[in-house]
């Protein structure tokens, strides 16, 4: 015993060798939300923000690891996330959240406002994009099987910078999509008990058009659904595979009913409104195919990464991209284009050809796709959350993990707020352009990262190579652009496309001949590199410039919000962290990695 501990008397000692009693998770305080050096007071704040230009520099530059993002951030919520899930798991959750987001959501809306019949193609192009994309995320999440999903792949590969910038957007995508799906939820509930869509909504005159019809079902059932998302992950995802063979069911059923009733003469004009309709759309669509980033964030609670992860996203959205061409391909022979319903197409659809009572059965089903689906999104959207709390870009709190739930209470209960707050009052056609931009950035965004991971290792790559490679780069991305750009600008012309397109060949094959790979996948790693993920980029910025310009105005006032938040608030935060953990041995990595 130390001279120290002589000293005192035998209940003191009993005091200094009992274990410290754990924290209640039940928390709150303005060390809980900010606890770094730059808030403690005024004085402190001042002197941070006069430190602008340096801390700038210093987040821009810094890139994490896969090791800090695996084992160190997960030390910020005291407790674990409990692994749990297997690739069957991971299979029925993508199927549940991107059956339940799409295909009854958005199918009427597009069809019937901008590519008609060719909404089929619509989706085939969305669901190429999208595959595409699974294939990066799948590489990512075997060997960075973490909460955040693209929020830390980015944040490895390109950076804290854009790490936020994607955060951003994850979270817009997060609530813009939950809250898009709870309003969905509400018009096929009306057509079930025999109403009107918008008849049960409040109709306020004095607000904007597109915010006036107040949904206050849609925040219920936000409420509800997340109440039970956060009682446990192995439970949700229990209910969720049990109750999805209703899906399956009905969607056999429409497939069959929609062929059986068909009428071949409603799929003529079959590209009414031109080519670029089929692309505008695919580019709204790109929201019916979410779900499986969501997914992704849940790779923590996968018992086996390396093998449930390629399994059960890959196989599920190639099953989900055939399943949504053939129930589109059914709604338009039940239905002209023109006389669609764009909030409750399929069951308007069926009482059309006179199978009025199949309406019903479709409303209920499409009414638990939807329900399942945003339990699955509840689950998601907290796992982003939790990993972006971790890094302390929005306040540690919601990083939180209850210790007996072994879920993140907080992170579910900031989105579903969030959310439940914006159904109130935006329409389904609002939310989907601005949640479809933000999805298909982070889908390129991705694409970018998995190419610098191929291709850049630290302290390895030459600084000639990493100039090749940030060359070759910008050629894939400024010929995407400028294809789109001239697509867009023209109706007939195909000259421009003869330098755009060898453009963004030369840059695939400069990566292919001068550069080699730096990094081999362990387990799993997407083909054809760089093909495949420079189509990805190729795809996905496409899609982005067939969007309206209202799109592009809503995700730029996100985007200058996002940004002052970052300025203000999340710079600092980090910058903190940052320089606080210097002892720690994966943050000297960090540190020295990126000099």
């Amino acid at each position: 015993m130390s001279l120290s501990a002589s000293l005192l008397q035998p209940n003191q000692i009993n005091e200094v060798n009992r274990p410290a009693e754990p924290r209640s998770y039940w928390r709150w305080g303005k060390d809980e939300f900010f606890p770094e050096q730059s808030f403690q007071n005024w004085k402190s704040y001042r002197s941070a923000i006069s430190q602008f230009g340096i801390r700038f520099k210093d987040r821009f530059l810094n890139r994490s690891t896969d090791r800090y993002e695996l084992e160190v951030l997960e030390k910020q919520s005291e407790n674990s996330l409990k692994r749990c899930l297997t690739w069957w798991d991971l299979m029925w959750l993508s199927f549940s959240s991107v059956v339940g987001t799409g295909i009854f959501v958005l199918t009427g809306q597009e069809a019937h406002n901008h590519a008609g019949p060719a909404i089929v193609l619509s989706y085939a192009i969305s669901g190429l994009s999208a595959l595409l994309s699974v294939f990066c995320y799948t590489e990512f999440a075997v060997e960075i099987p973490v909460a955040g999903g693209s929020f830390s792949y980015l944040r490895v590969e390109l950076g804290d910078f854009v790490a936020f910038i994607a955060a951003g957007n994850i979270l817009l995508e997060a609530v813009v999509g939950a809250a898009g799906l709870a309003r969905s939820w509400t018009s096929y509930f009306a057509t079930l008990i025999n109403r009107e869509p918008d008849s049960i909504r409040i109709y306020v005159s004095s607000l904007a058009e597109g915010y006036n019809l107040l949904d206050p079902i849609a925040a219920v059932v936000l409420l509800i659904t997340s109440t039970i998302a956060v009682f446990g992950t192995r439970g949700t995802s229990k209910l969720n595979w049990i109750v999805s063979i209703l899906s399956v069911a009905l969607i056999i059923f429409v497939i069959v009913a929609g062929f059986v009733k068909a009428n071949p003469s409603n799929l003529t004009p079959f590209v009414p409104n031109g080519t670029g309709s089929i692309f505008q759309a695919a580019a709204v669509l790109a929201w019916a195919y979410t779900g499986f980033d969501m997914v992704a964030t849940m790779a923590e609670e996968t018992k086996r990464p390396a093998t449930d992860i390629p399994i059960g996203l890959i196989g599920s959205m190639s099953m989900i991209t055939v399943v949504y061409c053939l129930m589109a391909l059914s709604l338009c022979m039940m239905q002209k284009y023109t006389e669609m319903d764009v909030s409750a197409a399929f069951s308007v659809a069926f009482e059309s050809v006179g199978m009025k009572w199949a309406k019903y059965l479709v409303a209920v089903g499409a009414l638990k796709g939807m329900t399942t689906g945003l339990l699955v999104t509840s689950l998601g959207q907290a796992r982003y959350t939790t990993q972006i709390a971790r890094s302390h870009m929005i306040p540690p709190w919601f990083a939180l993990v209850h210790p007996k739930t072994g879920t993140p209470i907080y992170a579910t209960l900031l989105v579903t707020i969030t959310a439940a707050s914006v159904s109130m009052f935006s329409s389904l056609e609002v939310l989907s352009s601005v949640s479809s931009l933000s999805t298909l950035f982070i889908f390129m965004l991705v694409a970018v990262a998995l190419l610098v991971r191929r291709y850049y290792a630290r302290d390895i790559t030459s600084k000639s190579d990493f100039r090749k490679l940030v060359l070759f780069l910008s050629m894939i991305i400024a010929s995407s652009i400028g294809t789109i750009v001239y697509y867009n600008h023209t109706t007939d012309g195909w000259i421009g496309h003869l330098i755009t397109i060898p453009f963004w060949v030369l840059g695939n094959i400069g990566i292919l001949i001068f550069l080699p790979q730096q990094r081999v996948p362990k387990f799993w790693g997407v083909p054809l590199v760089p093909w495949l993920p420079s189509l990805s980029i190729g795809i996905n910025l496409f899609l982005i410039g067939s969007l309206g310009y209202e799109a592009f105005v809503r995700f730029g006032v996100c985007t200058v919000v996002m940004l002052v938040y970052y300025f203000f608030v999340g710079l600092h935060a980090t910058y903190d962290v940052s320089n606080q953990n210097q002892g720690d041995p994966d943050t000297a990595e960090r540190k020295e990695n990126n000099k």
